[in-house]
């Protein structure tokens, strides 16, 4: 419960700190310009190639053998397609990431300011402070750090969802398999193994997404950067693992809903509807890295009150 007091806590501070100062909202609004308009390109290309590499996974019909799909299906997958993933990649790795970066930077820098009763900062303030005073090497590290393992836990959960797919279909389009009551009751179990392990493999994602997004965070604010600053950011964020697992849910909830509904809804194919979708998204990048900076400020207070209580506790047992 009171986990929960303190989700409601720190979602409503996050909320409440772009009606603080105009100035936060114009310099977000600037800042995710770039993003915005590289995110409409690049969604169009995702959402495409998400379609086509659907498509390969479906299997392919009157095929009633198990060893014909494992060959099929290779054959199927073609050489733009491998390209398409390969542009897709570097587009992640390179561009995105560097504008998500900046974007990051300048709203963790106004938000931490104003949650702490900061006078405001004008985005040329920010700028200045940012660049002039050489402030980008420490979160830059960090946000390599987390880039690289956050991008390996992605690609765990996608192998399982991939396989569970496929195994589900292979199941279900057979014919002679469904015939056999034993093979259907190994379906259940197939699926409730492979549910079971994206259910905690996603909560544990979850827990390292609170101590990844903190540590930059940190890093940002402080002087501190990669295995320091997460050691220091998962130090902090100990008493407070529930509520921010229910922080990182929202958003990824947020991301994951987005993008099956435009997948959904084909709005890759409009583009009044993936400009709808990419406002949304680049939304609720601005919201969570707000709320992140809500959640470590009250995570680091929680932590130096419990660390002041424990020597005033000592001290006092020293005297007697």
């Amino acid at each position: 419960m009171k986990q929960v007091q303190e989700f409601r806590h720190i979602v409503t501070g996050a909320l409440a700190t772009p009606y603080r100062s105009i100035n936060f909202i114009i310099s977000s609004l600037v800042t995710s310009l770039p993003l915005f308009f590289f995110l409409i390109f690049y969604e169009m290309i995702f959402q495409r190639t998400v379609l086509e590499g659907s498509e390969l996974l479906v299997l392919p019909p009157g095929y009633s053998e198990w060893g014909s799909y494992e060959y099929e299906q290779p054959r199927r997958m073609t050489k733009d397609f491998v390209l398409k993933l390969l542009l897709l990649g570097l587009l992640y790795l390179v561009p995105f990431r560097f504008l998500e970066f900046f974007n990051m930077i300048v709203t963790v820098n106004l938000a931490s300011k104003l949650h702490e009763g900061e006078k405001p900062m004008s985005l040329k303030e920010v700028a200045s402070e940012i660049f002039h005073e050489a402030r980008l090497k420490d979160p830059l590290i960090t946000y390599v750090y987390v880039l690289f393992l956050s991008t390996c836990g992605l690609l765990g959960l996608m192998w399982l969802v991939i396989n569970c797919y496929i195994l589900s279909g292979r199941f279900w389009d057979d014919e002679y398999l469904l015939e056999k009551q034993i093979f259907l009751s190994g379906h259940v179990l197939l699926n409730v193994i492979f549910g079971a392990a994206f259910i905690a493999v996603l909560i544990k994602y979850l827990d390292w997404c609170v101590v990844w997004n903190t540590s930059i965070v940190y890093s940002i604010l402080e002087e501190s950067y990669g295995a320091e600053a997460m050691m220091t950011s998962f130090y902090f964020s100990r008493g407070s693992k529930q509520s921010g697992r229910l922080l990182m849910l929202v958003f990824f909830i947020w991301g994951g809903g987005l993008r099956l509904t435009c997948l959904y809804t084909g709005c890759s194919e409009r583009v009044s509807d993936i400009t709808i979708h990419v406002l949304l998204l680049c939304i609720g990048n601005v919201l969570k890295w707000v709320v992140c900076t809500v959640y470590f400020h009250n995570c680091k207070k929680r932590t130096l009150e419990k660390i002041n209580e424990q020597v005033g506790l000592d001290d006092k047992n020293v005297n007697v």
